[in-house]
C-alpha cells in the first residue's frame, strides 16, 4: 500500500485490470478524519487487549479448559484475525491519507476477511451446539464433546470458510475492469470490488450468494433450531429458577449473535439491493460489521461469565501481589 492519489491501468488489448484501487475513509467527513481515527483507535485497542485477555486467562486457568471456553477461544482468535485486516488500510486512511491498495494485495485482504467472517460465524454455531448439549445433555456433555471433537470441529470450520471461498479471488482476477477504480470503504469487500467491472458478473453474483447463503444462511438457521430445542428443553425443567439459570448461560451467546449477524445481514442487503442507499450509511453498517464484534465480545464473555470475570480478579489480585 502506498500513497497516491493515481491508479495506473494494466492494457492487454480489451482486458483492463487495474493495478491499483483506490479506499474510501468516511465519505463527506475527510477533515475530520484525524478526529474520527481517535474512537477508532480505541474500539481497535479494546479489540486487541480484550481479546488477547481472554486467550491468556483461558489457557492459564485450568478450570476453563472446556468445550465452551474452547471454543471461545476460537472467537477470540477470529476477531483478532478480522482486527489486523482492517486496521492497516483504516488508520492508514485516517491518519496519513493512504488510498491506495494494489490489486493482488485488495484481493488477498478482502479474502481474509471473508474467511474469517465465515469462521465466526460457524463458531458461533458450534457455541449453540455447545449450549444445547450442555442443557439438554448434561451428564454426557463432556463425553459428547471431547477436546479431540473440538479440534476436529475447529479445523472443519477452518477449512469450510478457506475451500468455499478459494475460487472468489479467481473468479475476480477474470474480469475487466472499468477506469473507476475507487471503493466504498476502507477495505476490500467482494461485492464492492465486483461492481467495479465492465464484465457480466453473473457468475461472481450466483457464487458469491449461494455461498452465503449455504454458509453464513445455513449458520444462523441451525443457531436458531438450537436455541428453539433449547427453549423446548429449559420448559421441562422443575423449577422456574433452574429454568433461569439455564437461559443465563445462553445470553452472553445471544449477544454475540446478535451483535455479529444483524450488521452483516444489513451490509449484505445494502450491497445487493441498496443502490439508493447514502455512501454515509453503507459505510458506517461496513464498520460496525468488522469492528464492532471484536471490540465487544471480549466485554460481553467478561461481564456476563463469571467463572471469566473470577479469573480476571485472581490474575489481577496476582499481579498487586507481586508488584508489592
Amino acid at each position: 500500500m502506498e500513497h497516491d492519489s493515481h491508479t495506473t491501468l494494466e492494457f492487454n488489448g480489451s482486458f483492463y485490470q487495474p493495478s491499483a484501487f483506490l479506499m474510501m475513509g468516511i465519505p463527506g467527513l475527510e477533515a475530520l478524519h484525524h478526529w474520527i481515527s481517535i474512537p477508532f483507535c480505541a474500539l481497535y485497542l479494546i479489540a486487541l487487549l480484550g481479546n488477547c485477555m481472554i486467550l491468556f486467562i483461558i489457557k492459564k486457568t485450568q478450570s476453563l479448559h472446556e468445550p465452551m471456553y474452547y471454543f471461545l477461544s476460537m472467537l477470540a482468535v477470529t476477531d483478532l484475525g478480522l482486527v489486523l485486516c482492517t486496521l492497516p488500510t483504516t488508520l492508514g486512511i485516517f491518519w496519513f491519507n493512504m488510498r491506495r491498495i494494489g490489486f493482488d494485495a485488495c484481493l488477498t485482504q478482502m479474502y481474509f476477511i471473508h474467511i474469517l467472517s465465515f469462521i465466526e460465524s460457524s463458531v458461533l454455531l458450534a457455541m449453540a451446539f455447545d449450549r444445547f448439549i450442555a442443557i439438554s445433555r448434561p451428564l454426557r456433555h463432556s463425553s459428547i464433546l471431547t477436546k479431540t471433537t473440538v479440534i476436529k470441529i475447529g479445523v472443519a470450520i477452518i477449512l469450510r470458510g478457506m475451500v468455499s471461498l478459494l475460487p472468489i479471488p479467481f473468479l475476480l482476477k477474470r474480469l475487466t475492469y472499468c477506469r473507476k477504480t475507487e471503493l466504498s470503504h476502507s477495505f476490500c469487500f467482494h461485492p464492492d470490488i465486483m461492481n467495479l467491472a465492465c464484465a457480466d458478473i453473473k457468475v461472481n453474483v450466483f457464487y458469491g450468494m449461494i455461498i452465503l447463503l449455504s454458509t453464513v444462511g445455513m449458520d444462523f438457521i441451525f443457531i436458531v433450531v438450537s436455541y428453539i430445542l433449547i427453549i423446548k428443553t429449559v420448559i421441562g425443567l422443575a423449577t422456574k429458577e433452574e429454568c433461569l439459570k439455564a437461559l443465563n448461560t445462553c445470553v452472553s451467546h445471544i449477544c454475540a449473535v446478535l451483535v455479529f449477524f444483524i450488521p452483516m445481514i444489513g451490509l449484505s442487503m445494502i450491497h445487493r439491493f441498496g443502490k439508493n442507499v447514502p455512501p454515509l450509511v453503507n459505510t458506517l453498517v461496513a464498520y460496525t460489521y468488522l469492528i464492532i464484534p471484536p471490540a465487544l465480545n471480549p466485554i460481553i464473555y467478561s461481564i456476563k461469565s463469571s467463572h471469566i470475570r473470577e479469573a480476571l480478579l485472581r490474575a489481577l489480585w496476582r499481579k498487586s501481589e507481586s508488584d508489592w
